[in-house]
């Protein structure tokens, strides 16, 4: 299922919760998994699996939620499982994930996350990728609220957690020894042919090129967290008082396979070809302002139709760089300091998947752009141009609207990496693709899009139709939405990720 193996000597998440709060002092928060009314899984297998982890752990999901003290002082606690299918995230882990971090942010608690983890739950597919959007979110309001957010990542911490709640701590410590990445080794090594560097994603390495804080074992986080929160949550109070409970149009079917392969396509055109033909006033911008410079970022100012707005998305030639990110934040920078709509445009088969890469924070770069996309001030569209693969993509995606190319498509790994997660081969990538629900239509059938532009039909045959079409749907959509009242948009944004795979919106789909 995920990678790699949690060695028996290392503490589950039940023994860290032993390790770091004061005895006696622990309350569960976890409601059963079936009070969240979510479906059973199609997947006759999958359902199999779960309850053979639930039998193995004694959990019924992945995380473990609660409170206690830690030197006295009420903390919340969150915590990853990896023996229960890899510490996986699903809708239902996120779910939980989410509800916790809202109470803690309720009753004003610090806030300790420790995940164990390997990654988005590929069962789930791309509903599952995108808890990822509202976990961040979630912690995002926490800090917001002046409350601190610590995190201790334990061996492994991988892919989706690591590129979201793993890495938005004020303070963060990893496990001796653990493996912390946003690659897993098996996809590397599956989409590659060869090992990924030893020793690159190590804890201590990170420690070294300033990705963690500090490398400890789980006896001494109780000590080294309770004096983190004693700076961090101002004036040394005793514990307080214990409170009461808190209450608690889809088009054409086009074949997955066909639209990846279209996707593809050399000749198809990219972001660079809709700024030169589609757009006015073009301004491009280059890099992040403080020494760093991504090919694989596409930055500028510019006009669709008579709106204006900042323009970022993937040069689809290039894997975009964690100084690509930080590229891209200074474009929502500006976008929230002048109130100017932001486009984002999706274009990439994946981010750069290299030492280089880790080092340089990756996964944290991700779980930034996400934070910072979800709460922007400004009008936000995201066009998922083409191919949309792992957290590269995903970084580029939280929007007020979003659009989508008719062989555009959207999955939390690139189709050959999650089948050689599922199946340890490539020779599946399609057939999980479709399972996952990546295709322009399935996104729109799950509320992730809310609007398909056709192709009539590949944009690599004819790009000047194609680009005149979005080129007319976008001066509409942006116009539109910089005229909606700010508030009401914000709330509408926050909704729709906060509410995402549990339920269907209204009337908020167009077809």
């Amino acid at each position: 299922m995920t990678e790699p193996s949690q060695s028996d000597s290392r503490p589950d998440a039940l023994q860290l919760i032993d390790a770091v709060v004061d005895p006696g002092t622990w309350h569960g928060w976890d409601e059963p998994v079936t009070a969240l009314g979510l479906p059973e899984p199609d997947d006759a297998s999958y359902r199999a699996d779960l309850e053979k982890a639930r039998a193995r752990t004694g959990l019924d999901e992945s995380v473990v939620t609660g409170e206690g003290l830690i030197r006295g002082r009420r903390v919340a606690v969150v915590a990853g499982e990896f023996r229960f299918l890899g510490g996986s995230i699903g809708v239902a882990a996120g779910e939980r994930l989410v509800r916790a971090i809202e109470r803690a942010t309720r009753e004003r608690l610090p806030l300790l996350a420790s995940p164990a983890s390997g990654g988005t739950r590929m069962q789930e597919g791309t509903i599952a990728f995108l808890q990822m959007v509202k976990v961040g979110a979630a912690i995002t309001d926490h800090k917001a609220a002046g409350l601190p957010y610590l995190v201790y990542l334990r061996h492994p911490t991988t892919g989706g957690v690591l590129a979201s709640w793993g890495s938005l701590g004020h303070l963060t410590a990893a496990e001796p020894g653990a493996l912390i990445g946003f690659l897993g080794p098996r996809v590397h090594e599956a989409l590659y042919g060869e090992e990924f560097p030893p020793g690159v994603q190590l804890a201590e390495n990170l420690l070294a090129n300033g990705i963690v804080d500090a490398v400890l074992p789980a006896e001494q986080l109780a000590e080294v967290a309770a004096r983190a929160l004693h700076v961090l949550c101002g004036e040394d109070t005793a514990a307080a008082a214990q409170p009461d409970a808190a209450p608690g149009g889809t088009g054409p079917d086009v074949p997955t396979a066909e639209s990846i392969r279209r996707s593809r396509r050399p000749e198809r055109p990219g972001l660079r070809d809709l700024l030169a033909v589609a757009a006015t006033e073009v301004t491009p911008l280059s890099g992040t302002g403080a020494g760093e410079r991504d090919p694989g970022l596409v930055l500028a100012l510019a006009r669709f139709g008579p709106t204006p707005c900042v323009v970022l998305g993937h040069d689809r030639r290039n894997s975009i760089q964690p100084g690509g990110l930080r590229e891209a934040r200074r474009g929502m920078r500006i976008a929230a300091e002048l109130d100017l709509p932001l486009l984002t445009v999706i274009d990439t088969a994946g981010a750069a998947l290299s030492k280089e890469a880790e080092e340089g924070g990756l996964a944290g770069e991700i779980a930034r752009s996400l934070a910072d996309l979800v709460t922007l001030p400004a009008p936000t569209m995201c066009l998922l141009l083409g191919q949309g693969a792992g957290g590269g993509a995903l970084a580029l995606l939280p929007a007020d609207r979003v659009l989508a190319a008719r062989h555009a498509w959207l999955s939390p790994l690139p189709p050959e990496g999650a089948s050689a997660i599922l199946y340890r081969t490539t020779e599946r990538a399609y057939e999980v693709a479709d399972r996952q629900g990546v295709r322009s239509a399935d996104l729109l059938a799950h509320h992730i899009i809310d609007r398909v532009i056709d192709e009539s039909p590949d944009a690599a045959d004819a790009p000047g139709p194609f680009l005149a079409s979005l080129a007319e749907a976008l001066g509409v959509e942006l116009a539109t939405l910089r005229a909606q009242d700010p508030a009401a948009r914000m709330t509408a944004r926050r909704a729709r990720y906060r509410n995402l795979g549990l339920s269907v919106p209204g009337d908020t789909i167009e077809a």
